[in-house]
């Protein structure tokens, strides 16, 4: 289930990150391991997350995973090893939050989609998604949430 987009602007802001270019087949296998590789990084340099952890997709292809799995953070950090800054940019963007299992999110964008086509939005070439509330947070695949952001050209 999705809530009613909404179209905003967002600022920038400073991330670590870890660049993944991985087959579709590959991305659960390095998830879990990217992210406690992220936030032990994070945290060994005195940082606390200043948000959801998210995934920024830099190119959208069926195939191919291009992306950085990422959390804000307050201050620049330094690099160490993966681990580099980054930061989502400032832009307007579509924005939704989907309820559910993250099996679900593929169908969660084509409908988010769908209404970006239908507002007459031209979507940009990037995306992101804010894993909000996730397993970490309940077992519960009905409270979990996760915010769809795709930034709009102008």
């Amino acid at each position: 289930m999705l809530d009613q987009p909404q179209i905003v602007q967002t600022a920038e802001q400073l991330t670590a990150v870890i660049r993944f270019t991985v087959p579709r087949s590959e991305l659960m296998s390095v998830m879990g391991p990217g992210y406690g590789e992220l936030m032990a990084t994070v945290a060994a340099q005195g940082i606390a997350p200043a948000g959801p952890w998210f995934t920024h997709h830099l190119r959208v292809d069926p195939d191919t995973f291009d992306f950085e799995l990422g959390v804000p953070v307050s201050r620049e950090i330094s690099a160490a090893g993966r681990v580099q800054a980054s930061h989502l940019p400032a832009a307007r963007v579509a924005r939704t939050i989907y309820h559910g299992d993250y099996a679900g999110l593929p169908a969660a964008w084509e409908e988010f989609e769908a209404w970006i086509a239908a507002q007459e939005l031209t979507p940009g070439t990037t995306l992101w998604e804010s894993f909000v509330a996730g397993p970490e947070a309940n077992p519960d695949p009905t409270t979990w949430r996760t915010e769809l952001n795709r930034p709009l050209a102008k």
